[in-house]
């Protein structure tokens, strides 16, 4: 494999700045064809109203509005080459919501109305954007959520188990592929049964 190809940029998606920064410098020298928004933080498992506020706007910076950066700055290099594939990382909790996790739930729903309101908009270019809701899978995020909230979330989860990771990335690697050629502003439930709307 020849790494010379290979490059990456540590970039705090909060920030519009240094994000739009990172895409001119990359764009220089080579197109984005795909974006893939998956920053994310869980906050605080607690109820709303003991919920600390400055906690709350930062899980809405990095999940919602770090989605909003990196889509506001790219997308104009994608209409630029007629050619695009954004894939939003959410999660079932935007569509059913959780139960002492209403900041992370508020914010993937955010990025479900985010998803579906760019795709539309950039329907008829060759810029596919979608959404996919998967249930939990055991990454590092677990980490920031107490035992008994990943272990209520597993227990809503038909299939029994965590989503692997091979298999989100199946999904996300098709939606970010040229065969997803009519999918646009959609949501792909990966969630093990839990949510099938």
């Amino acid at each position: 494999m020849n790494n010379n190809k290979l490059s990456f940029n540590i970039v705090d998606v909060t920030n519009f700045e240094q994000v739009d920064q990172a895409v001119k410098q990359i764009t220089k020298s080579s197109n984005i064809d795909i974006l893939i928004n998956n920053a994310g933080i869980t906050g605080s498992t607690t109820e709303l109203w003991n919920y600390d506020i400055k906690e709350w706007n930062k899980v809405v910076e990095i999940n919602l509005m770090g989605t909003f950066n990196c889509c506001k700055s790219v997308v104009p290099c994608m209409i630029k080459n007629n050619y695009g594939r954004i894939v939003n990382i959410a999660s079932v909790s935007g569509k059913d919501g959780n139960a002492n996790a209403s900041a992370y739930s508020s914010v993937k729903a955010g990025v479900l109305g985010l998803t579906k309101s760019l795709g539309k908009e950039l329907a008829e270019k060759n810029i596919a954007v979608n959404a996919v809701t998967p249930a939990g899978a055991k990454t590092r995020i677990l980490d920031q959520m107490s035992k008994e909230h990943v272990k209520r979330m597993l227990s809503k989860v038909p299939r029994g188990r965590f989503l692997e990771l091979n298999e989100l990335s199946s999904l996300v690697c098709w939606l970010s592929s040229e065969e997803n050629s009519f999918s646009t502003a959609a949501v792909f439930d990966i969630s093990g049964g839990r949510s099938t709307y």
